[in-house]
Formats: structure tokens, sequence, C-alpha cells
């Protein structure tokens, strides 16, 4: 039987319905002030994966809120390890009044891209993350520097892809300015999900076949039909035994 598919979503960004989002996904990577985000939104998402039984996560990028953390920044990768750790600090004071506690590290933006790409400023942050927060597992894109790294300073990883944006034929999310570089129908989402899923792939692109070993599957907020997408996933991915 096939490992079963955790579905995540970036929330706490004021974009979309984080409640109704909530019902939905399994985990929740919460905005931590930096690209976006502030107390009063990390707590409304803490409460809501609360009383929905959903995982938490800390979601830190940089912080460059006018440019939603989409944007790369050219800093020291120490300065760059400062910013995630006082933002995931932000969270953790939240979510400890709250009873709750953070489970894993999610990049945003283009944070997450250079990440991915970077083993050295992987490495810069990713140790900085397991001497400060011990046990705290890294959501990371699948076959990526983030992966690679985080497995060998040893550290929990959750290998991830995404349901709703394009691939490079390395693996590699494509630029959201290619066109098609977002999927914007439906089928297509729970097409890319289930052949993930079920098979292991995900078609580039270019057309080329790329092998997976995600088992998270991230579902944007902010993409146009959001939580269609995101229910019709639930559905498919429940329907067959994948949920």
């Amino acid at each position: 039987m096939a490992e079963l598919i955790d579905l995540n979503a970036d929330l706490g960004e004021g974009t979309g319905d984080d409640l109704a989002m909530l019902e939905i996904v399994t985990s929740a990577s919460i905005a931590c002030g930096g690209h976006a985000g502030n107390e009063q939104t990390m707590r409304a998402a803490i409460r809501g994966a609360l009383a929905n039984g959903v995982r938490i996560g800390a979601h830190p990028g940089f912080e460059d809120p006018d440019n939603f953390g989409r944007r790369r920044l050219d800093l020291p990768n120490e300065a760059i390890r400062d910013q995630v750790l006082a933002q995931i600090a932000r969270l953790a004071a939240v979510a400890a009044e709250e009873a709750a506690s953070i489970a894993y590290l999610k990049l945003h933006g283009a944070l997450a891209n250079m990440a991915a790409e970077d083993e050295a400023l992987s490495h810069t942050i990713f140790a900085g993350v397991g001497w400060h927060h011990p046990g705290m597992a890294i959501l990371a894109l699948a076959a990526s520097a983030q992966e690679r790294i985080a497995r060998q300073l040893g550290l929990p990883v959750i290998a991830e892809a995404y349901a709703d944006r394009a691939y490079t034929p390395d693996g590699l999310l494509a630029a959201r300015s290619l066109p098609g570089s977002v999927l914007e129908e439906t089928d297509a989402v729970v097409a890319q999900c289930l052949r993930l899923a079920e098979q292991g792939e995900i078609v580039a692109i270019d057309g080329a076949i790329i092998k997976s070993n995600a088992r998270s599957i991230c579902l944007h907020g902010d993409t146009p039909g959001a939580l269609e997408h995101a229910r019709a996933v639930r559905d498919a991915l429940k329907s067959r035994g994948l949920m």
C-alpha cells in the first residue's frame, strides 16, 4: 500500500480563506511576520489548526513584506539564518501561549528557492534551526539542496512537492514569470497530485518526467480557485486510500 499523503498549506499570509483551508489540510505552514503575518494572524492560524487537529509549522521568509518575500535578497548567509530564527521565535512565543508546538520549518518564496539551489545557504539555516530547535523537522522541496543538506545534518525531513506549480527538468520550481508556471485548472492540479502520489512522478514544464519521493503536497492559498483545488485534491486522494 502506498504511503499516505500529507497536504500542507501556507497560512497566516493575509490571502485566501485560512479557516476553510484548515478544514482540508493536515499541515499548516504559518507565516511568522517576515514576508507576511503578525501576532494576530499567527494566533488565529494556530487556534484554527488546533481546532482541526492540523500539524503546525513555521513559515519564515525574507523580511520583505512589500514584495511578499518573493524577491531574492543578497544578504550574508548568517544574516538570513538570523532572520529565520527570529521569525521562528515569534511564532513559538505565540504557540506557547496557545499550548501548541511547532513541528516543522518550511522556508517561503525566494528564500526557499535560493536554499533549494544553494547547499551552503541551506546548511547555515538548517544547522541553526537544528541547534536552537532540536527535533524540528524540515519540510523541504524534494530532491533539492534543502533536502540533501537537512538529511546530511541528521534532521527529520518531510519531502515536499507542489500541487499548483510547474517544475523545471532539474526538479526545481519554474519561475513564476514563465507562462504556465502556476497551474490554474483544478483538473490539472488533481492530475499532478495523483501522479505524484501513485507513481512518484511529476511532469516538468517541458514534458520531462521527474521522479519524486515527496509525500507532502503544498496547496497555495493565494492561487485562483485555491479552495476548489484543495477540496478536489483531498477528495481524489481519499478516494484512493492515500489520505
